[in-house]
């Protein structure tokens, strides 16, 4: 450590110790923070930082950064320009979605998947109802033994046959299996058929305007 002498030449001077500098420190400033207060307000509104960039320049060369071919090779149907080979298409040779089988139902887009009946079992009928009661759509949904909404709305009742009836009850659905014929008759109960709701097909409707029109 240096010493500095203010008396010189002096015995009964004592030295001084001089004070060390100390390098010069830069502040830096939480710019991060300070954008976040002024980040909600509508003059400094503006995308993430990387959220957005922008498309690349195919095809100007070097300038472009992308290489001389941009990374589509030499030459070729996929190195020009305009629209390239199509999706699916292999050559020529027969593509995988015409190779594999068509698939059924829902699958498949078909509307032979959908349902057609809301269902219910004979035993969930012997437990939620009482002998002498009307088994409905309604009675069935105030019971909650079915959640019908949407679509199911507007399908009718349709009772299968798992499961076992010993009361007498009064069924009235648009559809019932063979079992469940068997064993509603079994049980004593009555099965009333409603009759199945017509489908609005534009045919169907053609046609009775025409015999309408006819009968005047």
């Amino acid at each position: 450590m240096q010493v500095a002498k203010s008396c010189m030449g002096s015995a009964l001077c004592k030295p001084v110790p001089a004070r060390s500098m100390q390098p010069f420190r830069a502040v830096r400033l939480d710019v991060a923070a300070a954008e976040t207060t002024e980040r909600f307000r509508l003059h400094n509104l503006s995308p993430q930082k990387g959220s957005r960039r922008d498309n690349k320049r195919k095809g100007r060369g070097y300038g472009g950064h992308q290489g001389g071919t941009c990374g589509f090779g030499n030459r070729g149907q996929k190195a020009r320009s305009g629209p390239s080979v199509r999706p699916g298409f292999e050559g020529g040779q027969t593509p995988l979605y015409r190779r594999l089988p068509k698939l059924r139902g829902i699958a498949g887009g078909m509307p032979a998947g959908l349902p057609k009946y809301v269902v219910v079992n004979l035993n969930d009928l012997e437990k939620n109802f009482e002998a002498g009661e009307t088994v409905t759509v309604e009675a069935i949904q105030q019971k909650n033994l079915l959640n019908i909404s949407g679509r199911d709305s507007k399908l009718q009742l349709k009772v299968l046959g798992d499961g076992e009836l010993s009361k007498s009850l009064t069924i009235q659905a648009a559809s019932f299996s063979s079992s469940a014929k068997e064993k509603i008759a079994a049980a004593g109960a009555t099965a009333d058929k409603l009759p199945q709701r017509i489908k609005w097909t534009r045919r169907a409707h053609e046609k009775k305007v025409k015999e309408l029109a006819e009968k005047g």
